[in-house]
């Protein structure tokens, strides 16, 4: 029988001092360890998702909890069927989650952090505002009951949905959260910065919340959009019934793919209006290649597509 793939995500704000030399050592182990996924390095901290044998992901913790100042990072841990990335890379970014605001360090100031057995307390408070703090295409898979969708495209935009939405209540409680607890712990920062008091997010996220909460006593409908081949979890922490579009890599579902918008690589319904017809041969093409490659049992570069994590690192 095959060994299922064990897929690890986590990340952890500490300061490190020669991120170069983390990101290089680091690299090296996933390499020996058989291990891929994507893990980024920054002056702030690391953040990252990764996948392969249980020896090997377990290995490459030790080595990350090795780090100086990262004995105690906490991680969130599946299984999937099949291995959901491409390649082993560690790569240097100049935030680890990317909201482009000079300053906010979560190092610094941070909201207060509340374990999952509690959330459903805090968020059944009436006066406590729920922000969901992930982009727009992720709410519409799930969601916390009553939570507000701040309808952005990057997490560069949450600043704006602030200024426009909450600046003017500032003394009301605010609760965040997000799929690993990474993007709301930055927003919490950056609420703090701009003189919120009473500011929460959910510790360990939505996979935590998922994982430790029975689904008799859970207020999350729908399912979690994840940043792999997965694309979505449901509460049991298994694949969920989402596919993805590999054009634009939105969600999609099964009744999605019968639609007259769709077709296997090129478009779908959240992106058909946006093609020309270049678009549309160059996507073919890319597809053509795709198949031909999996014929002959290679990976071909267009299945990067299928490495959400990637794409939402690189800019989320």
């Amino acid at each position: 029988m095959t060994e299922p793939v064990t897929v690890a995500a986590f990340y952890k704000f500490h300061s490190i001092d020669d991120p170069d030399a983390v990101r290089e050592h680091l690299q090296t182990v996933l390499e020996s360890a058989k291990v891929r996924g994507t893990i980024l390095v920054a002056h702030e901290g690391l953040n990252g998702t990764i996948a392969g044998p249980k020896a090997g992901v377990d290995h490459v913790l030790a080595a990350v909890r090795a780090v100086d100042g990262f004995a105690d990072l906490v991680h969130k841990e599946s299984v999937s069927d099949d291995m959901p990335f491409l390649r082993p890379k560690v790569r240097l970014k100049k935030e680890i989650v990317t909201l482009g605001v000079e300053g906010v360090d979560p190092n610094l100031i941070v909201g207060t952090y509340v374990p999952p057995s509690e959330w459903n307390e805090l968020i059944s408070d009436p006066d406590v505002l729920l922000v969901d703090t992930r982009n727009d295409y992720e709410v519409t898979v799930g969601t916390f009951e009553g939570a507000v969708n701040p309808r952005t495209k990057s997490f560069r935009e949450f600043p704006a949905f602030v200024e426009k939405e909450l600046a003017g209540r500032k003394d009301r409680p605010v609760a965040m959260f997000c799929t690993g607890g990474i993007r709301c712990e930055k927003a919490t920062s950056y609420l703090r910065a701009q003189g919120f008091e009473k500011v929460y997010h959910l510790q360990g996220g939505i996979l935590k919340y998922l994982e430790e909460v029975p689904a008799e006593r859970t207020r999350w409908n729908g399912e979690c959009f994840v940043f792999d081949g997965r694309v979505t979890v449901n509460h049991d922490l298994e694949p969920g019934r989402f596919d993805m579009c590999h054009a634009c890599r939105m969600p999609i579902t099964e009744e999605d793919r019968s639609l007259e918008s769709f077709e296997e690589g090129v478009s779908c319904r959240h992106c058909s209006h946006e093609r020309s017809e270049s678009d549309r041969e160059r996507l073919r093409e890319r597809q053509r290649q795709i198949q031909l490659a999996e014929e002959r049992g290679e990976a071909h570069i267009g299945h990067e597509a299928r490495v959400l994590m990637e794409r939402k690192q690189a800019a989320p």
